[in-house]
């Protein structure tokens, strides 16, 4: 009988022992000691929940009998991560009474005054794989700021939602440096937070005096379904645990507001739709390509905010047959470029109708190379989906170097 009960229960003890415990769980665990003596601030919202959801906020607090928790910092979105996209969040205070220091409101860096009492930082916040999502570059002005004036920092790690193997699209030129794009890796870069400000730490010479808590049982096959951990959403149109996976498919061809990508309807970012589109041609014309891992499914739906509100939009829903396989610039740079060959007329007018939103594509995408193949090229797929192979390839042996995980 014995035996038969420990057969029954083998896979689930195997699934436990495999579990992913993030960087704020091992810590708890096994490196409490190193705040003893110290004034802490955590860089935090939502997100920042150990594996039992409790917020690493709380876990602090409760744990503070050798050390104290002094100020909180919170990113884009604001701490409870309800604000809009770049909406400013004003400082504020928690129910009991801490400051809450807005790192996107008047200021996007610590301050001297926010930093002179702390002896120490902490950074947990999951991040979605892309380079544009703002998370990162708030860490990398907080390493910034506190190598400045040489207050330590610990990041908690997290996984990458996309996991650690997937790059892809191009790097980024040093004059498109911004708050959307603030450290030269591809658009897809295939590192946790971790390994990012360890690369940065060094190939930015920082000086940060930085320590990464490595997260325990994440391997770089894992996208976050893998981990058994539960997905909260980081910002508002970043609702389930395979949204990373599209926001690189098609974030960055809204920039342009050519067609909607179903921000302002129920399937943010995994479709793609216009009221001068034909949903069954423009589904045939993107299969017939043949991209690894995805097929493009005739879809029609109507917005209820934002591009081509209340207006009967075609398209297609983009569906990931094989995410190791899926290379999300890809599917980004093949859509543009069959609007562009189907729907010349209006892809054109739209293309050159504002200034503003022409900066924020080239800017999101790291260079002017793309925004200049569409509006010179006639058939630009190929040429978008070659596009920085060689740089990308140079940055897959540099960041073996700051790499914490294995396959």
């Amino acid at each position: 009988m014995i035996r038969y009960i420990c057969l029954f229960l083998l896979p689930f003890l195997s699934l436990f022992s495999n579990e992913v415990l993030p960087g704020v769980d091992v810590f708890f665990q096994e490196h409490i000691e190193m705040l003893k003596g110290k004034k802490v601030g955590l860089i935090t919202n939502h997100t920042g929940v150990d594996r039992n959801l409790k917020p690493t906020f709380h876990l602090l607090l409760e744990n503070a009998k050798t050390y104290s928790v002094v100020a909180l910092f919170s990113p884009e979105h604001g701490l409870n991560g309800s604000a809009y996209a770049s909406e400013k969040v004003v400082d504020s205070k928690t129910k009991d009474g801490f400051r809450i220091y807005s790192l996107h409101g008047k200021t996007r860096r610590p301050t001297e005054a926010m930093l002179k009492d702390l002896d120490i930082l902490i950074y947990d916040i999951q991040c979605i794989g892309s380079r544009s999502y703002t998370y990162l570059t708030t860490l990398c002005y907080v390493m910034e700021e506190a190598a400045k004036r040489k207050v330590p920092l610990l990041i908690f790690d997290r996984p990458n939602p996309l996991g650690g193997n997937i790059v892809d699209g191009p790097m980024l030129d040093q004059e498109k440096r911004s708050f959307i794009g603030y450290i030269n890796v591809p658009y897809c870069h295939g590192m946790t937070i971790g390994e990012l400000a360890k690369l940065f730490n060094e190939e930015y010479q920082i000086g940060c005096d930085l320590r990464v808590i490595p997260m325990k049982g994440w391997n770089r096959s894992m996208s976050y379904q893998d981990t058994g951990l539960t997905w909260i959403p980081p910002s508002p149109h970043i609702p389930e645990p395979d949204t990373p996976f599209f926001y690189p498919s098609t974030g960055i061809l809204g920039e342009l507001k050519i067609a909607s990508i179903g921000v302002g309807y129920t399937l943010p970012f995994k479709v793609v739709g216009a009221p001068w589109i034909d949903a069954d041609d423009f589904a045939e014309k993107l299969n017939a390509q043949n991209l690894d891992g995805v097929v493009f499914i005739p879809f029609h739906f109507r917005p209820f905010y934002g591009l081509y509100k209340g207006e009967d939009c075609q398209g297609v829903k983009i569906q990931i047959t094989d995410q190791k396989k899926y290379r999300p610039l890809n599917v980004q740079y093949l859509i543009l470029g069959m609007l562009k060959s189907l729907y010349p007329k209006e892809f054109h007018a739209r293309l050159e109708q504002s200034s503003s939103s022409a900066k924020l594509f080239s800017q999101a995408n790291g260079t002017d190379q793309v925004y200049q193949i569409l509006k010179e090229e006639k058939y630009a797929v190929w040429k978008l989906l070659n596009l920085g192979r060689e740089d990308r390839e140079r940055f897959i042996k540099k960041r073996k170097k700051y790499l914490i995980y294995n396959d």
